[in-house]
């Protein structure tokens, strides 16, 4: 496994769990909406299309050090590229393996469905206010994000090796390296 740079402020052990904090591919099924929504009208209702593009959530911090206080050993910021290349990119920086599964990260169903409307993997599409973070007890720090009103989630671990693993019902697959954002595809001007 090549290693990818990044500066490593916290530190990552096998065993530690892997925590979403907030939703992903929300920002990119607004955008979506924004732009395209006299098509989306034909299929959804205003009020289904409003929810999309208008929500209020607690702004999440986006570095290690503005996690203080919370029980994390590390943090990755989830943006271009999606949850996925998030993932690639924090086991890759550690030269780690990790195991997960997709069905237990933090997706609103109206993200899912307007990604299906044009095709399009919420898991591989833009996202912001949505962290990756280790932690040793993932328990502990979903439950005290819960308290704070914070979407959280355990969706797998840490482990010795290099293998990206992902925990499917039909068995293990294997994350590919990261491709283009999902978002890009539908919104090329968007990344300018």
């Amino acid at each position: 496994m090549r290693r990818i740079e990044r500066e490593n402020t916290g530190y990552m052990e096998p065993e530690h769990d892997l925590v979403v904090a907030g939703y992903i591919a929300r920002r990119g099924a607004a955008e979506i909406v924004k732009t395209r929504w006299e098509e989306l009208s034909h299929r959804f209702s205003q009020n289904y299309l409003e929810e999309v593009i208008s929500y209020e959530e607690i702004i999440l911090p986006e570095t290690f050090s503005g996690w203080n206080g919370y029980p994390i050993s590390e943090c990755q910021t989830v943006r271009e590229g999606g949850i996925l290349k998030a993932v690639w990119d924090l086991s890759g920086a550690y030269g780690m393996g990790v195991e997960f599964s997709l069905a237990k990260i933090p997706v609103r169903q109206e993200t899912i469905e307007i990604c299906e409307e044009y095709d399009r993997n919420p898991y591989r599409m833009y996202t912001d206010n949505c962290i990756l973070l280790t932690a040793a007890r993932g328990d502990r720090l979903t439950q005290r994000l819960h308290q704070e009103g914070i979407p959280a989630a355990v969706i797998g671990r840490v482990k010795k090796g290099i293998a990206r693993e992902i925990l499917t019902e039909e068995g293990i697959g294997y994350l590919e390296r990261p491709q283009e954002d999902e978002l890009k595809k539908i919104l090329p001007e968007y990344f300018g």
